[in-house]
């Protein structure tokens, strides 16, 4: 193998000037080409030469082989030399072939990248070139955000070398460990510098007869001289020994160069360091040895170990690391400053224990090594003292990490010097002269912050608002970053006292309260979710390789970890659960377990874009996952206690955030993208108790998932049905439209999620080999896979906004007489429109709208509308039926909009299934030409299913979607709030501040700051009486709960 050093060929990263260690080559090399065999060739006929020149080895084929001008010239010229006839074709290729094979083994045995032996590393430390990195380099690659994950690429970062078209015949196919620390130190920016023993990369070529790698020019053992070579020519002898020569100087000026009074020389610290002759014992030679440094041969002053467990003086081995390079100057083991530690305690306690002599003249005293500094300042004119620096025990750790004691006797001068000048200058007063210092020393480093807080507690102003009211007052009115500081700047220049807090000190507020802050522990740990606690905002599609390896889900996903959220809103209600159980009478220390049921709602929030700069607006679409604690219980004997219940479910104060993505709810691709991780954790917590201090007591809590905050669309999208204008009419049944038509009434729930899965795998797999109408009809519709599961249940909020849509419309075709004409032309439909909307505007001052809203439905569907309408109606029969219909529909809504019928509307719920048949006969009779063979989905659900669902959950509207769309205003406040250049941050500041909105710690500051607004008090606690009022004036804010 020939190893060639390209003179324009640099390694990047090495600045000084770097030798092999083993092989260097001359001019010569490149003549070599000329050499043919050793062996003579026999005369042979010219076919035979044909075929025995395909098997000879020859240096032309190598790649190093230089120019051919110069091998023509000499070709005729070479004798032919011929080999003895016994040597066969066969022998010559067996022996090739074993060539080659000792070749491969010496390759195996040095680096690919540097070219050195790998048998000396001790540790037999060594690495595949090709294969995925080790663990140790792919968490620095996380950490420093790399997205290499392969040797080949790594190295090729790094060194420029391409080993991916490597050859085994050829190339090593591992490299060692000092190239490996390389490529750390590369890529983790260290300091010091990657020290790399080349100043080139090493060239590789395929074995031939003369190769350096299985002929090297020295080795351990004297191996069998080569026989004559006839053909070298005596030039080409003399080039040969001027090489040999040339490498005996540079072993020899190596170790010279290794030598110890070279080293010596190099670290020269014979003024500072106390040598071993002034010791006062005369200890054995190997004791000696280890207290003093293998460099300058002194006792250890600031002792620091290398990783191949050398010990050095900490001057010593740095400048012999500068001058000499990465290396021990013990072992030649790769060493690099930032290896450098300090030795055990033991060992710096034997050494500060050892007894020296004191090198005054005029002085016979022995001393230890520890207090020897302490005895040498009395020595101030003496020339022979020298001053000992030994930083490796304890004067070496920071002041703070001591204890009191140590910190009191290290600072014992200082304290004295401190309270003198006190009581010469400032009458005994030691603390406003230490807090002085401080502050100077804060406004010196530019710390202004510190310095305006620490001023403030000097000056008796004290700190003014708590931070959490301030996080409450600047999150609760959706103020900036810019806005909070200028509000913060301008009230203390009014007022001249520090009332609100600094930004930062409202970050470290917020901590406590984002998932992440609290810990807690699972039992049995959760399947396939990290252990960590300290998990904030991640990215949402974190988790889910596979899925988007196969679906590029190209969008922007924020959530917090699902059990770490639940963890945070438990603690922040913390107070709410304590106090639920003294009211119920039970001890504070019932350790659970604790029952909590969630109600998970998730809804798509319409078009949010906003312009920034210029150019049109892009639409985009956004959906938001989120949840709310319903009601805590503990199991007491045979019933279960209830400690918490939420008193409003349908706010958006206590409906906490958990996912928000730019996506469409109706890409069933990327909701599943997303939210499958998030299944996965919810999924895994209900077999699993988690483990919370609340109160200082370790308790239990299981937790039951009811996933009811959905709208149809929605549930359809998740459940895997075919859209709301399908045939299949219901959510909750199977019956088709013609069947809800023909029975208004009597309908059962009998959909569930495990069901729709078994559908699914029918509609996949289609078993029975049927047509697509004769599947469809088996699955009722199912035409995706579920992903989540849902509850059979009704949305309140969207039932009266698709009821009041229906009234609508029936109030318009009353106008038109459509019972008289069903077919009227599209024309004529809306010309009965814009009569009820001018006719609505005039008498109840409803605009008109695009799309039906909850605000338009509210006011929509009222007697008085139904009054305004049979205006516009000539037949006093069509009134009867039309008031008729509006009041038995007001005395069903309640039933389904309260969050306890049974406590809120007793009699309503006693007469809805009368009510409910009535109204399904007024309108199969009275509105036949509407309702004839078919019927909209919430009048089906509306008249069949409410008596079924109260029955089983008590309530439909407590675990409506509401709190969940009241969100979507939120969600654009908040993002106009934190508007940044990045949507990516965007995203992750605006579910940050819409947590800290719903957290109810600070929903408790806003209701004492709106209770003390109310009562014309001031907000700052502190105030004192004699307060102008216009400072109260100042400190007023706007009110949070109103937009």
């Amino acid at each position: 193998m020939a190893v060639s050093f390209p003179p324009t060929l640099r390694f990047s990263s090495a600045t000084e000037e770097i030798q092999h260690s083993h092989i260097k080559f001359s001019d010569w090399k490149f003549k070599l080409f000329r050499v043919r065999s050793l062996e003579k060739t026999p005369e042979v006929s010219p076919k035979e030469k044909t075929d025995s020149s395909e098997g000879k080895l020859s240096l032309e084929q190598s790649p190093a082989a230089p120019d051919k001008a110069g091998d023509q010239e000499a070709a005729p010229n070479q004798p032919v030399l011929k080999a003895s006839p016994k040597f066969s074709k066969k022998s010559h290729n067996d022996r090739k072939a074993r060539r080659k094979a000792v070749h491969q083994a010496h390759l195996r045995q040095l680096c690919r990248i540097c070219g050195r032996s790998l048998k000396t590393d001790g540790h037999s430390r060594r690495y595949p070139v090709h294969g995925p990195v080790d663990a140790q380099t792919q968490d620095l690659l996380r950490k420093k955000e790399r997205r290499v994950t392969s040797w080949p690429d790594l190295i090729a970062k790094v060194f420029r070398i391409d080993v991916k078209a490597d050859v085994d015949t050829t190339h090593p196919t591992e490299f060692c460990h000092n190239c490996w620390g390389i490529m750390h130190r590369k890529l983790g920016s260290a300091p010091g510098g990657a020290y790399f023993p080349r100043h080139a990369t090493v060239e590789w070529s395929p074995h031939t007869p003369s190769c350096d790698i299985c002929h090297p020019a020295h080795r351990g053992l004297k191996r069998k001289s080569l026989p004559p070579n006839v053909q070298l020519s005596k030039k080409l002898k003399t080039a040969l020994d001027r090489a040999g020569r040339a490498r005996q100087h540079k072993r020899l000026a190596q170790a010279r160069l290794c030598s110890k009074d070279v080293l010596k020389k190099i670290t020269n610290c014979s003024e500072i360091h106390l040598s071993t002759k002034l010791l006062a014992v005369d200890f054995p030679e190997h004791f000696m040895k280890s207290i003093s440094c293998q460099i300058c041969e002194h006792i250890l002053a600031d002792p620091v170990e290398t990783s191949c467990k050398h010990v050095f003086c900490r001057v010593c081995i740095l400048r012999c690391l500068k001058v000499m390079g990465s290396y021990c100057p013990s072992c030649q083991y790769p060493c690099f400053p930032t290896d450098l530690e300090s030795p055990v305690k033991s060992f710096l306690s034997v050494l500060n224990s050892l007894i020296v002599k004191c090198p005054a003249k005029e002085c016979n005293e022995e001393i230890s090594l520890e207090k020897y500094n302490h005895h040498v300042s009395s020595h101030k004119d003496s020339k022979e003292t020298l001053v000992h620096i030994n930083k490796g025990g304890r004067p070496r750790q920071h002041l703070l990490s001591l204890t009191r004691r140590a910190q009191k006797h290290r600072l014992r001068e200082l304290k004295l010097q401190v309270k003198a000048f006190a009581d010469k200058e400032e009458g005994g007063d030691v603390k406003s002269v230490c807090l002085t210092l401080f502050l100077l020393a804060l406004r010196a480093r530019n710390e202004h912050k510190q310095a305006d807080e620490l001023e403030a507690i000097m000056q008796g102003r004290g700190p003014g608002l708590q931070p959490g009211v301030c996080l409450a007052i600047r999150v609760n009115t959706f103020l900036s970053c810019s806005q909070y500081h200028k509000m913060y700047r301008t009230v203390k220049a009014i007022t001249g006292r520090q009332i609100f807090q600094p930004l930062h000190a409202l970050r470290n507020a917020e901590k406590a309260l984002l998932p992440g802050y609290h810990p807690f522990k699972w039992r049995p740990p959760l399947k396939n979710v990290s252990s960590s606690t300290d998990v904030g905002i991640i990215d949402g599609l974190s988790g889910l390789s596979s899925s988007v390896d196969d679906y590029p889900v190209d969008t922007i996903a924020k959530r917090f970890r699902y059990d770490s959220a639940l963890v945070s809103a438990l603690m922040d209600m913390e107070e709410d659960i304590l106090e639920g159980m003294r009211s119920q009478d039970l001890e504070d220390y019932l350790s659970g377990p604790f029952t909590v049921v969630v109600k998970e709602s998730c809804d798509g929030m319409g078009d949010v874009s906003e312009k920034h700069g210029s150019g049109p607006v892009v639409p985009e679409k956004a959906v938001r996952f989120s949840f709310t604690i319903m009601k805590i219980t503990i199991a007491q004997g045979s019933q279960n206690v209830s400690v918490f219940e939420e008193a409003k479910p349908n706010s958006e104060l206590c409906c906490k955030p958990l996912c928000l993505m730019l996506a469409d709810e109706s890409d069933h691709e990327t909701l599943t993208a997303i939210l499958s991780p998030l299944i996965a954790e919810r999924e895994a917590m209900k077999s699993s108790e988690l483990m919370l201090e609340v109160g200082g007591i370790l308790r239990t809590f299981k937790f039951i998932f009811r996933g009811t905050g959905y709208d149809e669309k929605l549930v359809r999208e998740v459940e895997g049905l075919e859209a709301s204008g399908s045939v299949y009419v219901c959510t909750l049944c199977d019956a088709t439209r013609l069947e809800a038509s023909q029975n208004l009434v009597f309908h059962s729930i009998t959909r569930s999620h495990t069901e729709n899965l078994e559908r699914y795998e029918v509609w996949r797999s289609n078993p029975y080999h049927e047509t697509v109408e004769e599947l469809r009809d088996r699955v009722k519709g199912v035409s995706a896979k579920p992903f989540i599961e849902t509850v059979p249940s009704i949305d309140a909020l969207h039932c009266d906004i698709g009821n009041a849509a229906e009234f609508y419309k029936i109030f318009q075709l009353e106008i038109g007489e459509a019972y008289k004409n069903p077919s009227a032309s599209k024309e004529e439909r809306k010309r009965w429109q814009a009569t009820l909307d001018k006719h609505l505007r005039k008498k109840l001052s409803l605009k008109p709208i695009m799309r039906m809203n909850g605000n338009f439905a509210r006011r929509l569907m009222t007697k008085e509308t139904v009054e305004a309408v049979c205006e516009l109606i000539p037949s006093e029969e069509r009134h009867e039926a039309l008031r008729e219909l509006m009041d038995l529909y007001l005395k069903m809504k309640p039933v389904w909009r309260s969050s306890c019928p049974a406590r809120e509307c007793p009699d309503s719920l006693c007469q809805y299934s009368f009510n409910s048949q009535r109204f399904a006969e007024l309108l199969s009779t009275k509105f036949k030409y509407r309702y004839e063979g078919k019927i909209t989905n919430y009048f089906h659900k509306t008249l069949a299913h409410v008596p079924e669902i109260i029955e089983r959950d008590g309530s439909i509207g407590a675990w409506a979607s509401e709190g969940n769309e009241s969100g979507n205003k939120l969600f654009r406040r908040f993002r106009k709030m934190n508007a940044r250049q990045s949507k990516c941050y965007e995203m992750k500041d605006v579910l940050k501040h819409h947590w800290l909105y719903t957290s109810k710690y600070l929903q408790k500051f806003m209701n004492a700051h709106n209770a003390f607004k109310s009562s014309g008090f001031a907000v700052n606690s502190q105030a004192s009486l004699g307060e102008p009022p216009g400072t109260e004036d100042s400190l007023e804010s706007q009110d949070s709960m109103e937009f």
